[in-house]
């Protein structure tokens, strides 16, 4: 397996799990019971068109640095995530998803709609535990390409399962054990890259 498909399968695989029990779906299935599903579906797609693009500069940035200050950063960056991750996972469920889906969509223009949904998603997204594992892992494969695709094609599968399926996803599967999974997994990375700034 070539360096580029390692870093973008790792970084879908990664995403996916973070953002899947994350308020990226929980937004975005709350504007869509307020607005119509394609124009929703159009704004937070450019929301994270725009976040991935940020995140991966940073991470190459990181890259032009030395190696053991950047695997102290990437450290520092997994080890934030995982917190983070952690804390919800194991924080007690709160569910305000349902009040907002009883209101059915608005008359709202498609533009409107779609920009509402951009500005909510974008501001969720930054310093999320996904924004700083693609700067992370950015820097780590020094694959900026890859693992931008990787994390934008994670991201909005988790929009469109939300979109799609909507609140169905939140009965089968179990978010705060993916949270869990994902901050463990940000975790190993943390020690991982602690490890390759002292070796």
């Amino acid at each position: 397996m070539s360096s580029a498909l390692l870093a973008l399968t790792s970084t879908f695989a990664l995403i996916l799990a973070v953002e899947l029990p994350d308020k990226t779906l929980i937004a975005t299935l709350v504007l869509t019971t307020r607005f119509k599903a394609l124009a929703v579906f159009a704004g937070v797609t450019v929301a994270f068109a725009v976040q991935c693009v940020i995140a991966v500069a940073f991470g190459h940035a990181l890259t032009l640095l030395p190696e053991g200050l950047v695997a102290g950063v990437v450290a520092a960056l997994f080890g934030i995530g995982a917190i983070l991750l952690l804390k919800e996972g194991f924080s007690r469920e709160v569910d305000g998803g349902e009040d907002a889906s009883r209101s059915g969509p608005g008359p709202v223009s498609f533009f409107r709609s779609a920009l509402t949904s951009f500005g909510v998603l974008f501001a969720a997204e930054w310093g999320d535990a996904s924004q700083l594992a693609t700067a992370g892992l950015t820097a780590r494969y020094g694959q900026p390409f890859a693992v931008g695709l990787g994390a934008f094609l994670a991201l909005i599968t988790v929009a469109g399962v939300a979109v799609l399926i909507g609140h169905k996803v939140r009965s089968k599967i179990r978010p705060k054990l993916l949270q869990r999974v994902a901050g463990f997994a940000f975790a190993a990375f943390t020690v991982l890259a602690i490890w390759q700034a002292f070796a």
